[in-house]
């Protein structure tokens, strides 16, 4: 058996708010998107990872969710692997898929995420992401960081609405927290995040599959009303549902199937917190992932980062080593990132706007990485498209993410 590992194909619905689909549906649409893509039928996958974190919350289907999922869809008869990892569900999932390959258990496997996160009762919304930190333990600190940012913005009409309508996610308070600890520090500026957060709207008006598909200008996103300072809800990422799906073989297995649009898999690297002292993940994620490919920051063409918030990218570009700290929001306000910059950022629209259905994310990265090295982006392909690099990050412990996975893909 040979060593490399491929992406053969990829597929995606269009990410929105579908209170009318099941998650049953939206399964069995993706796996036919993803069979169609590299032509290959539900006999020829041997193991499959399935990635989801509310379905159990919501309609108390635990355990077995991905054996429910994929049968309904006509997938039965193989293992299945149920992953949750906060954000980095996905994403986890294809290191799962990548792995059993690498052990050589399998030739071809499946990496699946479906999520079905927006409900019409909006404090059950926003409570579930509190699953996603120690619960124990993060409650007072929360209490504080509110505070802290009432007394920076003050509590107006809009604060009192979104409070009367079940508030907003947590994580927003630690992006905003960290965003003001960086403009305390480095100098960047709202702006900056407005700059952002701009670029990648604008880029998912070129993305029929994202959530969201109108365009913003700067000056639009900073006039957005505050959802915790200085976030704006242009800057922060919608509540949505969708899925996406990978499907990962060896080398002997790609020999059989030469007309495919087959991607390498470089590297793919899961990484744990760090409950004490000062948070490193994204550097040990990142460090590792350069090392196994051989590749360092001057190498990447085009990346997808975790933008929960435009702050999100910020901190994914800094502590990836793509630029100095402090120099997050200057290198997207001099153009770097944008589309037909240095390093193009999120040509998908990014969280922000492609939107960010929990446990479908990571996989909508790679679906955009691999069109990308495919030269089939459509209006949103950048000029250079060899090597792609992805960055997810989940949940919370201690001062940092819980979960972070790195992948790095080539054209073969």
């Amino acid at each position: 058996m040979g060593n490399d590992i491929y992406i053969i194909g990829v597929g995606m619905i269009k990410f929105g708010k579908f209170l009318e689909r099941s998650m049953k549906d939206m399964t069995r649409e993706v796996l036919d998107d993803v069979l169609r893509d590299c032509d290959l039928t539900r006999d020829d996958i041997e193991a499959a990872w399935f990635s989801n974190t509310t379905w159990g919350l919501y309609s108390f289907q635990h355990s077995i969710r991905g054996q429910v999922a994929l049968s309904a869809s006509g997938l039965q008869g193989i293992p299945v692997t149920n992953v949750e990892n906060a954000c980095a569900s996905a994403s986890t999932a294809l290191h799962g898929a990548w792995s059993a390959i690498k052990a050589e258990l399998y030739d071809c496997t499946l990496a699946i995420g479906v999520e079905k996160q927006y409900n019409e009762d909006r404090v059950k919304v926003m409570q579930s992401f509190s699953a996603a930190t120690d619960v124990e333990e993060t409650a007072q600190p929360m209490a504080r960081l509110r505070e802290e940012e009432k007394k920076t913005r003050g509590k107006g009409p809009e604060a009192q609405r979104q409070e009367e309508q079940g508030g907003h996610s947590a994580f927003m308070d630690f992006y905003a927290a960290g965003a003001r600890a960086h403009m305390k520090a480095y100098g960047s500026t709202q702006r900056q995040l407005a700059v952002i957060a701009s670029k990648n709207h604008n880029n998912s008006t070129m993305n029929p599959l994202a959530q969201y598909t109108f365009p913003q200008t700067v000056e639009q996103v900073l006039n957005d009303y505050i959802v915790s300072y200085p976030l704006t809800r242009a800057m922060c990422a919608p509540i949505g549902d969708g899925a996406a799906a990978a499907i990962v073989c060896s080398e002997d297995f790609l020999k059989k199937h030469p007309n495919s649009r087959a991607v390498k898999i470089r590297a793919s690297i899961l990484e744990g917190g760090n409950r004490t002292g000062s948070s490193d993940i994204v550097e040990r994620a990142t460090k590792r992932a350069f090392s196994i490919a051989g590749l360092g920051p001057e190498d990447i063409d085009v990346m997808e980062v975790h933008d929960a918030t435009a702050f999100g990218e910020v901190s994914a570009m800094e502590s990836m080593g793509f630029c100095p700290r402090g120099e997050g929001g200057v290198i997207a306000e001099r153009g770097d990132t944008a589309l037909n910059g240095k390093i193009p950022v999120n040509p998908s629209g990014g969280l922000i706007s492609r939107g960010h259905p929990i446990g479908a994310s990571g996989l909508a990265q790679i679906y955009e990485l691999v069109t990308q090295l495919r030269g089939e982006a459509g209006q949103r392909q950048v000029k250079k498209h060899r090597i792609a690099m992805t960055h997810n990050a989940g949940g919370t412990v201690g001062a940092g993410e819980a979960a972070m996975t790195i992948h790095i893909l080539e054209k073969d």
